[in-house]
């Protein structure tokens, strides 16, 4: 069966703006991991007519259809409504819903408005989808050779019901026996476009597992995605797979699925029982933001010194005036400094910096984009220099990324 899935979003305020459609994000994402390719993405506001118009249309071109949004009690809650009509069946009361909804008003002590038992209406024949976070119940039935699916529109409860229930109804319908199993590679210091170039033939040529590339905040992650009857044999292929890539860009690779440098970062301080400390110039403290916003931060972070100017450098740090006079705050010798002096000044085993011009005008005669970043521990001082593009927060907010990135490598090689 050729399986073309499409996701419509019912509510004005997404055309509006005032809110995103991360329920089309979720479901698209979902969806693949159960083997559903998703085709199109239609976001239509709460108008009876104009929702009809993109059903007509759907059906038209596809052989699923989700509808997230409009299940509420409202007068423009009309998602059902018009589905049924569309459909030529009618609604009926879900008892098992209805007695949920008059449960929790009882409660909470509340009076029921006779509009919230329209929230307990589904359309005739489906299969009911449990909300275990509301009062609508969401729905599915199959017409006409084409699978409809009705969800609520709040995340809190949208998700959750996919996730338990929504998810197994495709699978049972369809017969679904394939695990499908991902895994998200993270990579960071090398562009999107690059990496694909490294493994263009192993995206070109891909069946089973899949490799799909995405770029986001200076990173760059692949998705893999293997499909097989026994899970340990998907995970297999894709263990094959990773080792072909990592063969080619594994210096760049930093870890897996929802990990983050500054995640590596910490676990890697924790492992080897280091301690560091940062002195922070065109970043302002955006490193020690990083390190502090994750649980557990004092085991490893002793704190940091934001030198943003040259007299704190000076009073503060102990930066060498003739440093300072002879190649100025932006530059390899200053870097170097500046982690040597805040490792010994807090104590730390690692002292790591960072300086440079972030724009939008250059600095001590530098250009725009121009940063070094320091690391020193007992043994040894490391600066790296970097020339980023990009405005002047892409670049602040770069620069304590690759900061992380040097320390992971770093990290990797400390027995």
């Amino acid at each position: 069966m050729d399986i073309r899935t499409e996701i419509i979003a019912v509510g004005s305020e997404l055309l509006l703006g005032q809110i995103a459609n991360t329920n089309a994000q979720f479901l698209s994402k979902e969806l693949a991991e159960i083997g559903l390719n998703v085709y199109y993405h239609t976001v239509v506001g709460d108008n009876p007519a104009r929702l009809e118009s993109a059903i007509k249309i759907a059906k038209e071109r596809s052989n699923i259809i989700i509808f997230t949004g409009g299940l509420g009690p409202t007068k423009d809650d009309l998602t059902k409504e018009t589905i049924s009509k569309s459909l030529g069946k009618t609604l009926v009361f879900d008892h098992d819903a209805l007695e949920s909804i008059e449960d929790y008003f009882a409660r909470t002590k509340r009076t029921m408005s006779e509009n919230n038992k329209k929230q307990a209406l589904v359309i005739e024949g489906s299969t009911i989808l449990k909300n275990d976070y509301g009062m609508a119940p969401g729905m599915a039935l199959e017409t006409d050779k084409t699978i409809y699916m009705l969800l609520p529109g709040p995340p809190s409860e949208m998700r959750p019901m996919f996730k338990n229930y929504g998810r197994k109804y495709f699978q049972n319908q369809l017969g679904i026996q394939d695990k499908i199993v991902s895994r998200v590679l993270r990579y960071f210091g090398i562009g999107e476009s690059q990496l694909e170039t490294d493994i263009q033939d192993l995206i070109d040529g891909q069946t089973n597992p899949t490799v799909a590339p995405l770029a986001a905040d200076g990173e760059v992650t692949l998705r893999l995605t293997a499909k097989h009857t026994d899970e340990k044999t998907a995970q297999k292929l894709l263990d094959e797979v990773e080792r072909k890539i990592n063969a080619r860009v594994g210096d760049f690779f930093y870890g897996y699925n929802e990990t983050t440098l500054i995640n590596e970062v910490k676990a890697q301080l924790v492992k080897k029982k280091k301690t560091i400390a940062a002195a922070e110039s065109l970043t302002g403290g955006m490193f020690s933001e990083l390190v502090t916003s994750l649980e557990g931060a004092s085991q490893v972070f002793n704190g940091s010194i934001i030198s943003y100017t040259n007299a704190v450098k000076k009073q503060i740090l102990h930066i060498q005036e003739e440093t300072l006079a002879a190649y100025g705050a932006v530059s390899e010798q200053c870097a170097k400094e500046m982690a040597e002096q805040v490792r010994k000044l807090l104590n730390s085993d690692i002292g790591i910096s960072f300086t440079g011009a972030a724009g939008p005008e250059p600095h001590e005669g530098q250009p725009v984009g121009t940063v070094f970043i320091g690391i020193a521990d007992k043994d040894q001082t490391n600066v790296y220099a970097l020339n980023l593009a990009g405005s002047r927060t892409g670049i602040r907010t770069r620069t304590a990324k690759y900061g992380c990135h040097y320390l992971v490598k770093l990290l990797n090689e400390i027995e």
